[in-house]
């Protein structure tokens, strides 16, 4: 493990799970799935991979104080956050960095703070193989899941040639990302096979990371370089990223550097993964009543079949007669929605935001 680094992305804000997530307690801090904010879990999930003092988690600056609380065992120095976000691609490069400084050799593993995943024996031995490839290899490996159900919410890659083996699991050439498809798209690529669901989640050397900016998405890498050297002349860190940081470009990771690499390679999970997007996700993460409702809470259902119910403790949540609704009540919000149009939160939230004196329900 002694060159094994995680950096987790916990920029987010999971307005899909309003109104439980909210600007100041965005998704990753909150227990959507399971009893410990995601963020923690996927700290744990780490363990025998890279040690906490090869962990580092970037988020939001004004997070940082509430990671910290939320993860004790991740060294607070390596909790940082960004004055400003700019997407995945600077948050990448800046993993890269960081991860250089620390040791020339090092691998690091690119990981979202918010993903369900339960078999973490199966994260850990898929990861163990990309870590002993990229620390080979001249790659940047990929970790695809190969799809459940036609998803139309996430994005795809497809799957070439077999290229090597690493601790006796196989891994391909990625021949194409591919875009969130339609539903008849979708169900296309399950039929074919050799499309896996993209989980955002890479393994690669900090050194190949770096040389891919600095070939694909030049900007960024001179942002860094700034960056690296300002640091290098003693210049604190949270200083010397309020310099820098706000002039890079916006840009996903996939659209900056994975979508234009020839070097990029994929091995197949041999874990279950969710990265839990919407409140109907919880259907597939918890035990249904009869009536097929899943409830978080206090309540009281009659009538009421395939309802989503998430309340507060000690305060009761009744439903009769309804079905295949989302409801979610919180101290000052409650949310009630059909499960059909979840992902249609993000207008909702529009409105909420135009109302006098919006900002403690946002």
């Amino acid at each position: 493990m002694s060159k094994n680094y995680a950096v987790i992305l916990a920029g987010g804000r999971g307005e899909r799970f309003w109104p439980q997530s909210r600007a100041a307690r965005p998704k990753h801090l909150l227990p959507i799935v399971g009893d410990r904010p995601m963020v923690a879990q996927t700290v744990t999930r780490l363990a025998g991979l890279a040690p906490p003092e090869q962990i580092f988690i970037l988020t939001n600056t004004e997070h940082v104080a509430a990671i910290r609380a939320a993860c004790p065992e991740v060294p607070s120095g390596q909790i940082i956050g960004e004055p400003v976000g700019r997407d995945t691609a600077p948050a990448a490069a800046l993993a890269a960095m960081l991860v250089r400084r620390r040791d020339p050799e090092g691998v690091v593993a690119l990981l979202a703070a918010d993903a369900a995943i339960h078999d973490d024996a199966g994260f850990r031995a898929t990861l163990s193989s990309a870590f002993a490839a990229a620390a080979k290899q001249d790659y940047i490996f990929t970790i695809g899941i190969p799809p459940a159900f036609a998803a139309t919410a996430y994005g795809y890659l497809c799957r070439g040639k077999k290229l090597g083996e690493s601790e006796g699991r196989p891994w391909f050439k990625v021949d194409k990302f591919v875009e969130k498809p339609d539903h008849s798209t979708a169900e296309r690529y399950l039929k074919e096979g050799g499309y896996l669901w993209n989980a955002c989640m890479f393994v690669v050397r900090a050194n190949v990371l770096e040389s891919a900016f600095n070939q694909y998405a030049p900007d960024i890498a001179r942002g860094m370089k700034e960056l690296d050297g300002r640091l290098n002349q003693g210049v604190p860190q949270a200083e010397a990223l309020a310099a820098v940081y706000p002039g890079l470009t916006k840009i996903s990771l996939d659209y900056a550097v994975m979508e234009k690499s020839a070097n990029v390679a994929v091995f197949e999970a041999a874990f279950d993964w969710d990265d839990v997007g919407e409140w109907p996700a919880l259907v597939r993460h918890a035990q249904a009543d009869a009536a097929g409702n899943v409830v978080k809470g206090d309540s009281a259902l009659h009538e009421a079949r395939g309802n989503i119910v998430v309340g507060e403790p000690g305060h009761l949540v009744a439903l009769l007669g309804v079905d295949d609704l989302v409801v979610v009540q919180t101290p000052d919000a409650t949310l009630v929605c059909p499960k059909s149009r979840a992902q249609e939160l993000k207008k909702l939230l529009q409105v909420v935001a135009a109302k006098k004196n919006s900002t403690h329900w946002l």
